[in-house]
């Protein structure tokens, strides 16, 4: 009898990450769940990262020089992962818990879902966050009104990726919002309140140190999509304008 129990392919992007990879490797190696392929996909490190990597133990796969930006990396990972099941999982980020895998695979076990996501909490200055906000309960509409999925804390069946198209590569910031729509007509993901993964807010990260510019890819994502109404297109604009201005005053006051 075949194992029910999903393999899962793990794929960290990495450039010059020595200051948070270690944190982010022991917590993947530090999962109880087996089995796992952790697949590093390198920009051109000069800063030790490399070596660092050659050092973790297990089914390892290391993609070298892979130039062209984010999206282009997240692809080329995809299409040499050997697991059932794909997450990505950023160098400057890390699992809560050594229990994550475990609660995932379950997960996929008990429903057959093609994709899922959890949450996640906010470290920031070395200190864990919860989220300042509730997180929506899933549908498609409320997420084409905004992005509310986790990235680190997402996990998809490699058919459905394929199925997908992988990252669009036109994007910089949003290319995980323009994917999760994409996934989400083909089918619907659950939403688990686990939250599972750290996600490291400091100035070298690209979201946060470019929020205007993620705003704007996202709203032009979320006006690409099919059958908006002329009401819908005026609430999104409103919200629009209204998260424009939350970050404009975010930014005043911490210059």
């Amino acid at each position: 009898m075949s194992n029910p129990f999903p393999s899962i392919s793990i794929i960290t992007c990495t450039w010059n990450s020595i200051e948070y990879l270690p944190q982010c490797i022991d917590s993947i190696l530090s999962q109880t769940y087996a089995p796992v392929e952790i697949i590093f996909v390198d920009g051109g490190s000069t800063d030790g990262t490399l070596e660092l990597i050659s050092k973790v133990p297990g089914n390892i796969k290391v993609l070298n020089n892979i130039r062209g930006g984010i999206s282009r990396a997240m692809n080329a990972g995809i299409e040499v992962a050997a697991g059932d099941v794909i997450a990505h999982l950023h160098s400057d980020d890390y699992y809560l818990t050594p229990n994550v895998l475990n609660e995932v695979a379950q997960t996929f076990v008990d429903t057959g879902v093609d994709w899922l996501f959890g949450s996640h909490m906010n470290e920031v200055n070395g200190k864990l966050e919860p989220l300042n906000y509730k997180m929506p309960v899933y549908s498609y509409k409320r997420l084409v009104q905004g992005n509310f999925i986790s990235h680190p804390a997402t996990f998809i069946k490699r058919t459905l990726l394929e199925k997908s198209g992988l990252f669009d590569t036109n994007y910089r910031y949003a290319m995980d919002y323009d994917l999760w729509l994409r996934l989400a007509k083909l089918s619907e993901p659950i939403q688990l309140d686990t939250p599972f993964a750290a996600f490291r807010r400091h100035t070298g990260s690209l979201s946060t140190a470019n929020p205007l510019a993620g705003l704007e890819e996202g709203f032009k994502i979320r006006m690409s999509q099919s059958g908006i109404s002329t009401i819908d297109w005026l609430l999104h604009h409103a919200r629009h304008i209204v998260r424009k201005r939350r970050i404009h005053k975010r930014l005043r006051a911490e210059s």
